[in-house]
């Protein structure tokens, strides 16, 4: 199966949909239909995995489709969702992502050429996964980087090499994405036994792209705190560029403040939901959130080094997204110490929602871009 299967549903005039971010210590749903050419927001919710493997909220688990259905069915009926029709965001670490560096000639041929080029790549056997590639798209400039400037400002077909030589040297960048097809089999078996009919997935990095990155952004790094691990990813022109994950999270802050306030996992969690870095004059428990903080920003600022030196360039912003980045405290301590301006997703902010619900939205937002951002996949289509 192709991972952009399309399929229709819901009634002529009103579409309705549910995308579901299946993470490691939390579910999270956003319910979305479409009215007359207006999104609109019907319900969202969360539910923690923890406690359905005998663990503290907050902890990355590892469950069985079993559970993780239970845990889906608990959530859908919570929130009151009414429609059947959803797709679930795949984990980016359960997919490979990779871009590759082809001949311009080849573009006509991918069809034949990727199979035998994902080979390469791919530690599987190709019929294990489910493989799709795009062409990265890139101006004229960039495609002919190599191109002396004073021949950039003439036509293509007036330049010195120009013919079958520079057309033979053109190179194309086509990113590659695999997931194995135990991964897609595990996803339909939990959509199954919640009841749900969906035969499209994406991989978490896509919808939070679609969530949170604008048309006008040139060059953005979005920053998903996860509970076990931090990811980044780069998404230049609306292409996504690169990725990085960082081994930690919002469960290694919780972990930290227990160990250095000596009190149980479950209390640390609390003052961290509650408190985070509005700690007043409590300086041990600033100190055991920065401790675990330093390092994702020190390792964050790498990337932006790196990525400035290869590009010659600097992003134009970081958008924070998920759970972690909701901590009272944390989008002022990552703006204080990244070398960006920072800002914290608002992936409601793209639905219709009442206005009195406006400012939880905004203030919940950063939890739920890849379900959000999954649910407009559909209605954009």
């Amino acid at each position: 199966m192709k991972l952009s299967t399309l399929f229709k549903f819901g009634k002529k005039g009103e579409q309705t949909v549910v995308g579901i971010d299946i993470g490691s210590s939390a579910i999270k749903i956003v319910q979305l239909t479409q009215r007359k050419g207006k999104i609109v927001l019907q319900t969202y919710g969360a539910l923690a995995l923890g406690p359905y493997a005998n663990l503290e909220i907050g902890k990355a688990t590892n469950l069985t489709t079993g559970k993780i259905t239970e845990a889906l069915s608990d959530i859908l009926r919570e929130a009151k969702v009414t429609t059947k029709v959803g797709g679930i965001a795949i984990p980016f670490n359960a997919s490979l992502m990779t871009i590759i560096e082809l001949p311009a000639a080849s573009e006509k041929n991918l069809k034949d050429i990727m199979p035998i080029e994902a080979k390469k790549y791919i530690p599987v056997p190709i019929a294990e996964v489910s493989l799709d590639w795009t062409v990265i798209p890139k101006d004229e400039v960039e495609h002919n980087s190599e191109i002396p400037d004073s021949e950039k400002l003439k036509k293509p077909e007036e330049r010195d090499g120009a013919g079958p030589n520079l057309k033979a040297n053109r190179k194309i960048q086509v990113m590659i994405v695999a997931i194995h097809n135990d991964v897609i089999s595990k996803f339909n078996e939990i959509a199954k036994g919640a009841s749900l009919s969906t035969d499209f997935f994406e991989i978490e990095i896509f919808s939070a792209a679609r969530a949170v990155v604008d048309d006008n952004d040139k060059a953005v790094m979005i920053m998903d705190v996860g509970a076990a691990s931090t990811k980044l990813y780069i998404i230049r022109n609306g292409n996504i560029e690169s990725s990085h994950i960082i081994n930690r999270g919002s469960q290694d802050i919780t972990a930290n403040i227990s160990r250095s306030l000596g009190m149980t996992e479950r209390e640390a969690e609390v003052l961290k939901r509650t408190k985070g870095l509005d700690t007043g004059d409590d300086k041990n428990l600033h100190d055991a959130i920065s401790f675990s903080l330093d390092y994702i920003f020190s390792e964050t600022n790498k990337v932006l080094r790196n990525y400035s030196q290869k590009n010659n360039k600097v992003l134009d912003k970081i958008v924070l997204i998920g759970g972690g980045s909701s901590m009272t405290g944390f989008a002022e301590s990552a703006a204080a110490n990244l070398q960006a301006e920072v800002i914290s997703g608002d992936p409601f902010a793209k639905v219709e929602a009442p206005a009195f619900v406006s400012e939880v939205l905004k203030n919940n937002g950063p939890e739920f871009a890849v379900a959000l951002g999954l649910a407009l996949r559909r209605l954009s289509e």
